[in-house]
């Protein structure tokens, strides 16, 4: 279980506070309106933020000030991170060592998860050879090798088409259902988080509320969210 205990973080005059678990494989997206903090609540639980108060804990344990490799968490932000000099395999495989010292095993793991991608074969290539939805194929794989019980997706998809992005939502659904691994998503479009996530974490007027289920929360939206859905 991830939990938040009475969290507050600040960052000159904005602030956040969030005080609520989340239960092993639950699928959550994270909504609101915009600076609302929904990718600093991902930071505060990849570790890359602290909280000036509360407790970041999984499994009950305080993992507050552990260094974000450290945490049971792989995180995919919105611009993919993936570094141009390199190639595909190799940004794969710092998912496993920032070194890329691997030995043949974990070469093997990098290659089963671009065939899970669907990228088989494209591991010698270097990133400006690929499209945008390859591209993000390959994050996706380097969150695969990690290997972690949590997902953090923040907004990756977000520059892809309409079709091309609903492509890799149900690509990662079907890696979520394979691995067990829970997940929390920003997203800006509410058809993103019913696509794939029951549970919804709305971000509003400095508070991250408790998960709720996605359907209930977009068809009555509280004020906050019904002004910013329009």
């Amino acid at each position: 279980m991830l939990t938040l205990e009475n969290t507050l973080i600040r960052q000159g005059e904005f602030s956040l506070t969030a005080d609520f678990s989340i239960q092993p494989g639950m699928r959550v997206a994270v909504i609101g309106p915009s600076g609302a903090g929904k990718s600093t609540l991902l930071n505060l639980l990849a570790g890359f933020l602290d909280p000036e108060t509360g407790r970041v804990l999984n499994q009950g344990q305080d993992m507050t000030r552990a260094a974000p490799g450290e945490r049971p968490l792989a995180m995919l932000f919105q611009d993919n991170n993936l570094f141009p000099h390199l190639t595909v395999a190799q940004n794969v495989g710092l998912g496993i060592r920032p070194d890329l010292r691997l030995d043949a095993t974990q070469a093997s793991r990098v290659e089963a998860a671009l065939k899970r991608v669907g990228l088989e074969g494209y591991g010698p290539r270097k990133p400006a050879a690929l499209s945008g939805g390859q591209q993000s194929r390959v994050a996706l794989a380097r969150v695969l090798v990690q290997d972690k019980p949590w997902v953090l997706l923040d907004e990756p998809f977000a520059a892809l088409g309409p079709a091309l992005k609903v492509e890799m939502l149900d690509l990662v659904a079907e890696v979520l259902d394979e691995t067990g691994a829970g997940l929390l998503m920003v997203s800006h479009d509410p058809q993103d988080a019913r696509r794939i996530a029951p549970h919804t974490v709305l971000v509003a007027d400095g508070v991250a509320y408790a998960p709720t289920a996605t359907r209930d929360l977009l068809d009555n939206p509280p004020p906050a969210l019904r002004t910013y859905l329009g």
